[in-house]
């Protein structure tokens, strides 16, 4: 068993045990293996171990990994889930089938119209700062309801949920941001490798995981 295999079983087995004690159902997880730094070659092994979504922060690099694994794009979920300049936003909405840090009108309307409409809606999450961070983007909880409306109302996205990085030790982020979402979203993207378990029991839908995943980045 290679290292790559040890560590998702790992965290499956961590998320089956943080579902089981917030007596939910497993199926109603998503793991979003964050690929970040990594290479091709270890998305295309974590494929080949079962895994369908990934996530990516850059779009340079993403861009890179979309065109070495072309041969796996119809088997494989992209998310983007970094911050996302305006000027990067036409190769996100052309690539990408999710992204999980709008955090503006400005970045959704152009999200909106740069997606072809050969393709299905994009799906997509507003960043919440739900910490009130300085060094976070995304909007401010009390701003959710006015984005989200707007963001609605664009022909070529599919409002999900809501997506945040709480900072560490924030212990009832994940509650907070959970008490956001509004009738119709069905989905929270938060948790991460160190507090995957309170995210869980908070309700979260999405898992952003990469070092349990994947090892310590270089």
């Amino acid at each position: 068993m290679s290292m790559l295999e040890t560590r998702l079983h790992a965290v499956h087995a961590r998320m089956q045990a943080a579902c089981q004690s917030a007596r939910r159902d497993p199926s109603s997880l998503q793991l979003v293996c964050v690929s970040k730094t990594q290479p091709a070659s270890a998305i295309r092994e974590a494929a080949g171990l079962g895994e369908r979504h990934f996530g990516e922060n850059y779009v340079q690099e993403a861009l890179a990994k979309l065109e070495q694994l072309a041969d796996l794009r119809s088997q494989l979920v992209w998310h983007f889930i970094g911050p996302l300049q305006s000027n990067k936003s036409r190769a996100v909405a052309e690539g990408f089938d999710w992204v999980h840090s709008v955090d503006s009108l400005k970045l959704a309307q152009r999200l909106s119209s740069q997606r072809p409409p050969s393709l299905a809606p994009l799906q997509v999450c507003i960043q919440v700062n739900i910490s009130r961070e300085d060094s976070k983007r995304g909007v401010a909880p009390s701003e959710v309801p006015t984005l989200a409306a707007t963001v609605r109302r664009l022909p070529n996205l599919r409002l999900r949920g809501l997506m945040s990085i709480p900072a560490p030790g924030d212990l009832e982020a994940h509650a907070r941001l959970a008490a956001l979402l509004q009738p119709g979203m069905d989905t929270l993207s938060m948790g991460m490798s160190e507090d995957l378990e309170a995210a869980v029991a908070a309700g979260s839908t999405m898992l952003r995981i990469g070092t349990a995943v994947f090892g310590a980045r270089a």
